[in-house]
């Protein structure tokens, strides 16, 4: 107590117990109390109205009323201070009434005195203090956003804050008195019956949980376990303070998979540029030796390794699309073409058990893509969802506008704020086991037998859809099917109709260095170009290609160089070249077609790009337009 007297009112309507019960408070010579005396219901009521006192004493018998009736309507009223109930006859189904209505005490007046009393209003005052306290830190946990629940050692359900209603969605009126693991897990873990070995052994533990809401959501939570211990030390409760961290692991998920994925291919990409290496002259020679021999033998054979060396390069594309995403040849698309398209395609080649449908507003936005690349990826969808379907089912192809806000992309790493077209390839097929799912967009990868499948199908579509900056989700359920929802950037850019290609060009003597550290390459696009009707020399790197061009500067017509090359690279040999003609024609060559090689050849000032392997008739199509400026 403070040093402020502490106010008590007697309400009694006997004026000699008034009178005896304010000489016991004269008796109490260590305790400042001051005694106001009230003698009858109605004033009482007026009087705890006014708030004016810390302990109040009601006699039980009040007249008409009594002080039971006194005591619930002062409670109903708000009444805060505690009440204690004075009983003349000591009546014990009174006394328990009054302890069931929330009196802080009751007293019988045949064994009253001084020092009773005394004892009495302090430990109700205490008590009242004690409660007033408790009530403002369950107020500071309720409103704390955490989760913070206390269970008994059987792990029942003490308390429950708002933070705990707010995460898992169950009231506290709804748990409390509960078992807690049947309300928030679905099944004892090998993790949860560690946490619980763990708080019993150490006094406390920390770590993450996967828990279930109220609605059956999965959640993810960072949870601290404390031990808590009686005077005694002897284990009284269990507290848990839980936070919410299922979009964070989410993030964590995604930002881990993107290294994994970066990493990768960065391994695929330096592969497929040798491999373009290899497989641009095995190309180019077999096309020219398909022009120049005629006997029967060769035509039989020719074919075989043009084909074959076709699908390495087909495959290599793939792999590049995957490392670095390659720039195709962008317009504007209406993407609902596409989908017809593959509809068409769908109901001619896939099995009669499967049924295709599409679904698509008429108002669709166009996005600015490259047509080809686009179709192959629906392609690789449908198939993989015909593969999950081997009893047949149902194949949905659909597209959508929607605008993507902050929200979203708060918990999606590679989205931006702003309008895509969603295309959502939806199967009822076998569904994506759960500890695969994480692996699918992984180049090779692949649940299929040996021979069904390369394992680049997801790979090549993932990469197709970031060089668009995209974006892919997946939703999947064992035996339930499986959703994939392709997000593109939308444009509001009418669809404009592609161009033909012109026929194959020939040259007119026009001479052509040609720059590449693969002497292979350098003999083949040099005997490609003089078939053709062009004239070539070559050089080794680019110093040698310097060298040359200062010696025939006013004769060379166009400088075919590779992008990577010992000695001196690429955009160093363009530069240099620029230096001695600032008008040379050049074209930058990689087996890497990515966006970082087509910026460092802009860089430059050279807008024009072949990617290895290049056939001839890419070759040709791509001098005869830097020739003419088309």
């Amino acid at each position: 107590m403070n040093n402020d007297p502490v106010k008590v009112l007697l309400v009694d309507d006997d004026e000699d117990d008034y009178v005896l019960t304010r000489d016991w408070f004269s008796e109490m010579e260590n305790a400042r109390f001051e005694l106001h005396w009230v003698n009858n219901y109605d004033t009482a009521i007026n009087a705890i109205a006014d708030r004016q006192h810390d302990v109040y004493l009601f006699d039980y018998r009040l007249g008409a009323r009594n002080g039971l009736e006194l005591l619930r309507e002062a409670l109903t009223n708000g009444c805060k201070a505690p009440i204690i109930l004075l009983t003349g006859q000591g009546d014990h189904e009174v006394d328990i009434e009054a302890m069931k209505a929330g009196a802080a005490d009751y007293l019988d007046k045949s064994q009253l005195g001084a020092p009773l009393l005394e004892r009495s209003i302090r430990y109700a005052i205490e008590r009242n203090q004690a409660e007033q306290k408790i009530r403002e830190q369950a107020a500071l946990l309720d409103i704390a956003t955490d989760a913070i629940i206390v269970r008994d050692l059987e792990n029942n359900i003490l308390f429950w804050n708002k933070g705990a209603e707010r995460l898992y969605g169950w009231q506290a009126a709804d748990v409390l008195g509960k078992d807690a693991l049947k309300i928030l897990y679905k099944d004892k873990s090998f993790q949860l019956k560690s946490a619980l070995k763990s708080l019993f052994s150490k006094g406390e533990w920390r770590g993450e949980l996967h828990q279930v809401t109220q609605a059956g959501k999965s959640i993810i939570v960072e949870s601290r376990w404390t031990l808590v211990r009686d005077e005694a030390m002897q284990p009284k409760s269990l507290l848990s303070v839980s936070t919410d961290i299922t979009e964070k692991k989410q993030l964590e998920a995604q930002f881990l998979r993107a290294q994994r994925m970066e990493s990768i291919g960065t391994l695929a990409g330096g592969i497929a540029h040798d491999l373009n290496n290899v497989l641009t002259p095995i190309l180019m020679t077999a096309q020219l030796l398909e022009t120049q021999l005629h006997d029967d033998y060769s035509k039989r054979l020719l074919p075989v390794l043009i084909a074959n060396a076709r699908r390495g390069a087909a495959l290599v594309k793939q792999v590049l699309s995957f490392a670095r995403g390659l720039e195709g040849k962008f317009t504007i698309v209406q993407i609902k073409h596409v989908i017809v398209e593959i509809k068409q395609i769908l109901k001619e080649t896939f099995p009669k058990s499967i049924e295709i449908y599409t679904d698509f507003p008429q108002h669709l936005d166009t996005l600015c893509g490259d047509a080809t690349q686009l179709h192959q990826v629906l392609m690789n969808l449908c198939v993989n969802a015909r593969d999950a379907m081997p009893n047949g089912g149902t194949l949905t192809i659909s597209a959508k506008n929607v605008f993507v806000d902050e929200n979203y992309v708060r918990i999606n790493l590679d989205a931006q704020v702003g309008s895509y077209i969603v295309l959502t390839v939806a199967d009822t097929g076998t569904g994506i086991a759960p500890e695969i799912l994480d692996r699918i967009f992984e180049p090779f990868f692949t649940t299929k037998e040996i021979g069904k499948g390369t394992g680049l199908g997801l790979s090549t579509m993932i990469g197709i859809i970031k060089g668009h900056g995209g974006f892919v989700k997946v939703y999947s359920e064992m035996g339930n099917g499986t959703q994939f929802q392709v997000y593109l950037p939308a444009t509001d850019t009418p669809e404009r109709l592609p161009t033909q290609n012109s026929e194959l060009p020939i040259g007119n003597g026009e001479l052509i260095l040609v720059v590449d550290d693969e002497v292979a390459i350098r003999e083949i696009t040099k005997t490609s170009l003089e078939t053709y009707n062009y004239k070539a020399i070559t050089a080794s790197d680019g110093i040698e290609a310097v060298a040359i061009y200062a010696e025939h500067r006013e004769k060379i017509s166009v400088v075919l160089t590779d992008m990577m090359m010992p000695s001196m690279d690429g955009p160093t040999t363009i530069r240099t070249l620029q230096k001695i003609n600032p008008q040379v024609k050049i074209i930058a060559v990689s087996g890497l077609a990515s966006s970082d090689k087509l910026t460092k050849a802009a860089s430059t000032g050279i807008k024009t790009f072949l990617s290895k392997p290049y056939t001839t008739k890419e070759l040709l199509e791509t001098i005869d337009g830097v020739l003419n400026n088309t």
